[in-house]
């Protein structure tokens, strides 16, 4: 991946939180088209925590889980501005704090927001990461390749190294037909067929 960055739009940390929590379970390409609108309606902490679920859902309707994405927006917003004066903080377990937000959403809040190191473990990087080899089978969580990840990539490598293993995923090593025949790291994977 020669170009290896996110491919969410967002303009500041405030909206790229928001962004990560809604692609749980949804597509980039359907995050970047519903957040326009919504930014344009709360562009700011404070305009989101005043509203209520039910007036950010039109704005997310089509993504997955519009209702319960709905509510974490607004309540992360809510203690974005209760107990961080409406900054997005730099610390993962502060993030973590948030409605809607665990591990892989501060890491990747912490890693692409502020430049801080740190290896987002998503269905891409977990697929991806067993497939190649990096982490053995038993492995059995993201929490655990993460670690295993953290322990052998360079730290100043491992947010481009996240999206290097993440954008292989979702365009090479896909789910259910991995593009072996295009892989550049096929001679080196130990899940594509000999």
């Amino acid at each position: 991946m020669p170009v290896a960055e996110p491919e969410l739009h967002y303009e500041n940390p405030f909206q790229l939180l928001v962004a990560v929590i809604l692609s749980a379970q949804c597509t980039d390409k359907r995050v970047n088209l519903v957040t326009p609108a919504l930014f344009a309606a709360f562009p700011d902490p404070e305009s989101m925590a005043r509203a209520t679920a039910d007036e950010v859902l039109p704005y997310i309707k089509s993504v997955s889980y519009p209702n319960s994405k709905a509510a974490h927006l607004v309540g992360m917003a809510q203690g974005l501005v209760q107990r961080f004066g409406g900054e997005v903080p730099r610390d993962p377990d502060a993030l973590q704090l948030l409605p809607g937000v665990g591990r892989k959403t501060a890491n990747v809040v912490i890693a692409v927001a502020f430049g801080l190191p740190a290896i987002p473990v998503d269905t891409h990087v977990f697929r991806v990461s067993h497939r190649l080899g990096l982490v053995p089978a038993s492995a059995t969580t993201p929490l655990a390749v993460e670690k295993i990840l953290c322990r052998h990539v360079p730290g100043h490598e491992w947010a481009v190294g996240h999206h290097w293993l993440l954008l292989h995923g979702r365009y090479v090593c896909t789910a259910k037909r991995p593009a072996c025949e295009r892989c550049g790291l096929a001679p080196w994977c130990k899940f594509r067929p000999k």
